[in-house]
């Protein structure tokens, strides 16, 4: 199996598929003991037409963790618009990408989209695409390896290279049935909300709004934000996971608690021992002075007053959806979520579901439904819109 650890061997390959239509994409890489992730292997393949003068060139592993190996040549096929560059759920391998090197693959295609747009379920995964698409399995056997060790067994890098080859007759039907179904569009507003740089940055000053809490006192929100805000900087600085430094629980435990010194952190039943002293001790302190000191303090989120009829009408739109879904051969969590019905049933106006081709599809009617100019009906085993009326 050929594996590229030679920056000349990867400039070789990549002006080969510069002339292909398109090149498959998948990474392998470890989070466990980092905040950012760490890449272990790139798997790329290519049509095996595109490698004619080469049999059996056309899927290749690249091991960034070859000393002296430089993935600039790779970057430069990135930045090649001629060549399609695809991925099945590409975020968390676009994060890798932004964060190493600030660029995006331009075109991109994420099969995991394209399946959901063309009627595969939601978060349809990438061996039910193999089963059902390609007629073929996937050899489980390497799921859960270590990655960043070295030699890689045969057995690691037959199941590295399937997430690519069988990728290409996945992408080939699914870019196939977009056409066919004219929702080329579709996929390109969805492409672009992966393509968008906010998606993969974290700001430490917004990280307290991704912690779950039932209390909203806005005093023990700002406490949370400075304890977020310190967390965040100090695992990204140092590469750590975010739990290692504290986990949500004990965050929440030391904003109620309000720590004054290391010997009331000693009295905390959830922060970890080596957070109660050192950097970390000082960190949190430091924060929960800052919070306690906020003159800004952060506004719990807003909760529209329930309206009269408004749980009605969510579940009027959950059946409204699923019919639209239904009739139009898409996801229904990809049309709108549970909070999207709910949020339009008690006004809010300003969501992706009312937008684009969401609109198209569902949002629309939903307005429609909402504001009382249609209803729905039902017989023959279908739900129909009708005139209200």
């Amino acid at each position: 199996m050929n594996t590229i650890t030679r920056t000349e061997d990867l400039a070789r390959f990549v002006e080969i598929a510069k002339s292909a239509p398109y090149v498959t994409v998948d990474t392998e890489f470890l989070r466990e003991r980092t905040y950012w992730s760490k890449l272990c292997l790139i798997q790329l393949a290519i049509p095996p037409a595109s490698t004619a003068k080469e049999p059996g060139g056309e899927a290749v592993l690249v091991d960034p963790l070859a000393e002296g190996l430089s993935l600039e040549p790779l970057y430069d096929l990135f930045r090649h618009k001629s060549t399609v560059k695809v991925f099945h759920a590409a975020r968390q391998d676009l994060e890798i990408f932004f964060h190493d090197a600030e660029l995006f693959p331009e075109p991109l295609f994420d099969t995991q989209v394209a399946a959901m747009v063309c009627g595969f379920g939601e978060q349809v995964g990438y061996e039910t695409l193999v089963r059902k698409i390609a007629h073929a399995s996937l050899d489980k056997s390497s799921r859960f390896t270590d990655w960043s060790r070295r030699p890689l067994s045969d057995a690691q890098k037959s199941y590295a290279l399937a997430d690519v080859t069988h990728l290409r007759v996945i992408y080939e039907f699914l870019s196939g049935e977009l056409a066919r179904n004219h929702r080329e569009s579709w996929l390109a507003e969805e492409i672009a909300v992966l393509e968008d740089p906010e998606t993969y940055i974290t700001r430490p000053e917004d990280a307290w709004q991704k912690v779950r809490t039932r209390t909203n006192s806005p005093r023990f929100l700002a406490l949370l934000r400075e304890l977020a805000r310190f967390r965040e900087t100090y695992a990204q600085e140092r590469d750590i996971p975010r739990s290692r430094v504290f986990k949500d629980d004990a965050m929440i435990e030391l904003a109620s608690t309000k720590p004054a010194s290391e010997s009331d952190l000693g009295r905390s039943r959830l922060l970890l021992r080596e957070a109660r002293k050192g950097d970390i001790a000082a960190g949190i302190l430091a924060a929960v002075k800052a919070g306690l000191e906020a003159r800004e303090l952060p506004q719990p989120r807003k909760e529209t007053p329930g309206k009269p009829g408004n749980a009605a009408l969510s579940d009027l739109l959950r059946v409204l959806l699923k019919a639209k879904a239904d009739e139009a051969g898409v996801a229904p969590k990809l049309i709108a979520s549970s909070s999207d019905l709910d949020a339009i049933a008690t006004g809010e106006r300003d969501l992706p579901a009312l937008k684009g081709w969401r609109a198209e599809v569902f949002g629309q009617d939903a307005l429609r439904l909402a504001t009382g100019e249609i209803a729905l009906s039902a017989g023959n085993g279908q739900v129909r819109v009708v005139p209200a009326g």
